[in-house]
């Protein structure tokens, strides 16, 4: 018989694993709680009419698409079914697809509920997306999000806000972090002072890769994207700017002051920094120019935080956006939101071991099984135990004591408990605590106690 497997893509996650997840999605949400956001959830399915041409030709090409339940070829005609066109069969047998984030469903769910909604209206959301992408190391087809956005505000100090909650999650793990910022309305500005203003995604596709390639490539890379040399040169200052934040800022007012639309998010930006520094964020918190993220999606300040501590991408990102509803025909509600990334966090706080130790929400209590006399005095006991928030079990069959006490063992159980006849009649349990092997004599309210 074949062994059973996942789809490519997908993974298991055993109860360490899911007790470390967990961790990592509680913490995000007891954050997200604690600035007002509520949460929701959508059908891990979509129509397709939802999905389709909002994620660009790619995109489209990577959503699972559901055959339709029933006949899936009713209305294909056989001229249709011998032409072997995906598409064309997809589009006529295919009526629902898997979600693949959760800001399209967001925006329908909006628009949806519009006449629900109380603007500002503060939402969270921690589901799982899907992607048919080719997998690879740390790239899933299946995988979470972990979305927070703010819509129907203008308000900069939503932004602030979000700043805010970047730093306390990951001051909760205990991850040092530098939070970069830009803005895109300085992008435009920057695309309009050296005479390129229409090359302007290509300008920013170029010099997000600064980092991983060198300005020399960067510069190689906009001459083949069709930047004269005098456009690269005049890029170039700005590009390299250094400093403090003010600094830059300063130095960017300079640079812009024949660019309306770059003034405008210099202003944003110091609008933020102002309200942010008396905040004493854990946090670094650095205006990064080449930093664009997604640009044809966002449309004011932008985010992303890199871990200092860890060479990997960026573990959590997100912006400013006008017209979020606008594919739906709502026209004119702006947003702002960030995206925690789950699956990189875990693996930050893996290489760094900073999981603690009651992340593992494992037993804390384990009863030892001699037999029914001594089962039934102890299930009382076990409920009034547990009615403490203790996690107690009491093992299911009377049998070898070795056998029990490698269960503890295996489940990393702090303490065993062990009470035969001697212990009942005294109404006293002996305490073994695994790690030192110490045993000791207490009652059931001083258990509670010591453990609690």
């Amino acid at each position: 018989m074949q062994k059973p497997s996942i789809p490519k893509g997908t993974r298991d996650f055993s109860p360490e694993e899911m007790a470390k997840r967990n961790y990592i999605f509680d913490t995000i949400r007891e954050v997200y709680h604690l600035y007002g956001y509520q949460q929701i959830e959508t059908p891990a399915m979509e129509n397709l009419s939802t999905l389709m041409g909002k994620y660009g030709e790619e995109g489209d090409k990577l959503l699972f698409k559901i055959l339709n339940s029933g006949d899936c070829f009713a209305g294909i005609s056989p001229d249709e079914l011998t032409e072997m066109s995906p598409t064309k069969f997809a589009a006529k047998a295919c009526e629902k697809g898997l979600r693949y984030d959760l800001t399209v469903p967001f925006a329908r769910y909006v628009t949806q509920h519009r006449g629900d909604l109380f603007f500002p209206f503060k939402r969270y959301q921690i589901q799982p997306v899907w992607r048919a992408d080719r997998p690879q190391k740390g790239r899933y087809r299946e995988f979470y999000q972990c979305d927070a956005d703010v819509v129907g505000s203008d308000s900069l100090l939503n932004e602030v806000e979000l700043v805010q909650i970047m730093d306390e999650v990951f001051r909760r793990f205990g991850i040092r972090v530098c939070i970069k910022m830009n803005n895109r309305k300085i992008l435009t500005g920057i695309a309009e002072i050296i005479g390129a203003a229409d090359k302007i995604v290509d300008i920013t596709v170029a010099i997000d890769k600064l980092d991983k390639i060198g300005l020399d490539n960067v510069n190689a890379e906009l001459r083949e994207r069709g930047l004269s040399d005098e456009a690269i040169e005049r890029l170039r200052p700005v590009i390299l700017l250094g400093g403090t934040n003010r600094e830059k800022i300063s130095a960017l007012k300079e640079i812009l002051s024949a660019s309306e639309v770059g003034l405008k998010g210099i202003e944003e930006l110091e609008f933020i920094l102002d309200k942010v520094e008396p905040l004493a964020l854990r946090a670094n918190l650095e205006l990064d120019l080449t930093l664009a993220r997604g640009l044809n999606y966002y449309t004011g300040a932008i985010f992303e935080v890199k871990a200092l501590d860890v060479q990997i991408g960026s573990i959590t990102g997100g912006g400013r956006y006008d017209n979020l509803t606008g594919v739906f025909g709502l026209q004119g509600v702006s947003g702002v939101g960030i995206s925690f990334g789950a699956d990189r966090i875990y693996d930050v706080l893996n290489q760094l071991d900073l999981y603690p130790q009651e992340a593992s929400r494992t037993t804390q209590l384990l009863f030892v099984n001699f037999g029914s006399a001594e089962t039934d005095y102890l299930l009382p006991i076990i409920a009034q135990i547990r009615a403490a928030g203790i996690r107690t079990e009491l093992f299911p069959e009377s049998g070898k004591l070795k056998k029990q006490m490698s269960y503890a063992n295996v489940k990393r159980v702090p303490y065993v408990a062990l009470v035969g006849a001697t212990e009942m009649e005294a109404g006293l349990i002996n305490l073994k605590e695994m790690s030192t092997g110490e045993q000791t004599q207490v009652s059931v309210d001083e258990l509670i106690a010591r453990l609690r």
